[in-house]
């Protein structure tokens, strides 16, 4: 394998990209890892960007330790939504520099600007994130580095610190200035592009990462999905999942847990369901399901009457009949109830407080 001076951490964005050419017109060879998750990244659009960027790209997958990491609480806390953004960027410096070695680098690259993002990159936050890292003497932000401590690279002279820039705030006119100098002309919309940032999604998160008993990869690729609902009885939670359209379907299908149900209509078009565990639903809560996704059938709908439904799993399944209805025991989630959970639990968490306790003294 072809050794290089350093890794890029290479989201796609316009600062990934300046910050390992600037590296790379200084004669430097740049390895550039795009991480991906079911909450950001574009895997396949790296060949795409390796033709028109000219760098060298390897996309990582990174759900596993992203997920844990969440499934534990980011020790930093969220952002506006389910944003982790300080733990995010500390686990993704900890996984490229776990790469250092294969790709025979001595030094790790990132594109964060001093003053840009007002959780993870104000200059007491990117000595946290450096520190806790532990990539404190092989880090180099490039586009900032004129305002931070020199790293070893620099002092050694296998950088030219002179020829790094001092870029401050969120202004993007020196950025676009670079890339014009670059001749770089697909210039990315600003925005950090991840999922969980955007209350929309984080809606749809939360009930995963609060209530299911075991959330992992394939739970939150499955949250992406279609329609989302959730219901509680007995003291159980129930997860079910409908299709918008035919391309939810498909994708509905290759998420399938071993112990999920797929529900359908038995005679005439309509989405698919997954009932996440529904192997072990009692009848009552599958009819409700089937009623549901049922009621996302126009020609259903239309007939006034009871259709056929079947609901099968590894190993069995249910069919009946049932009246298409939305009306019942399934909730979609909201994020403002959301959001007050969340809050309450990472308080609880952080400051070592049961959340009734916190919340009544308030």
């Amino acid at each position: 394998m072809k050794n290089y001076d350093g890794i890029a951490l290479f989201s796609g964005g316009l600062d990934s990209i300046l910050a390992a050419r600037l590296l790379m017109e200084q004669g430097r060879t740049i390895k550039c890892l795009h991480f991906y998750s079911p909450f950001f990244g574009h895997p396949g659009r790296v060949e795409h960007w390796q033709e028109i960027y000219g760098l060298d790209i390897d996309a990582i997958d990174a759900s596993a330790p992203f997920v844990d990491m969440l499934r534990r609480g980011p020790e930093h806390g969220f952002g506006s939504a389910m944003n982790p953004c300080v733990d995010c960027k500390i686990l993704m410096m900890r996984l490229a520099k776990e790469r250092m070695a294969e790709y025979g680098a001595t030094f790790i690259v990132s594109g964060e600007v001093l003053g840009q993002r007002p959780m993870s990159q104000r200059r007491d936050t990117l000595n946290v994130i450096r520190r806790d890292a532990n990539v404190r003497d092989i880090l180099v932000r490039p586009l900032s580095a004129k305002l931070l401590d020199p790293t070893s690279p620099e002092e050694s002279g296998l950088i030219d610190r002179s020829r790094l820039l001092g870029m401050n705030g969120r202004g993007r006119k020196e950025q676009l200035a670079l890339a014009e100098q670059f001749h770089i002309t697909e210039i990315p919309t600003p925005g950090g592009g991840c999922r969980l940032a955007d209350k929309e999604n984080a809606r749809r998160y939360w009930p995963v990462l609060s209530r299911w008993p075991e959330p992992d990869t394939r739970a939150f690729k499955l949250s992406n999905l279609g329609r989302q609902f959730w219901a509680q009885q007995d003291g159980r939670d129930y997860w079910l999942a409908i299709g918008r359209t035919s391309a939810d379907n498909q994708a509905l299908h290759t998420v399938l847990g071993k112990d999920d149900a797929k529900i359908h209509l038995a005679d005439i078009p309509g989405p698919l369901a997954v009932a996440c565990g529904g192997r072990t639903w009692p009848e009552e809560a599958l009819r409700a399901a089937a009623a549901l996704m049922a009621s996302y059938s126009g020609k259903a709908v239309r007939l006034g009457a009871p259709v056929g439904v079947r609901a099968s799993w590894l190993g069995g399944g249910w069919q009946g009949e049932v009246l298409p209805s939305r009306e019942g025991i399934w909730q979609e989630p909201a994020w403002v109830p959301a959001r007050e959970e969340l809050r309450a639990e990472q308080k609880a968490r952080l400051h070592g407080i049961p959340p009734q306790e916190d919340e009544a003294g308030e």
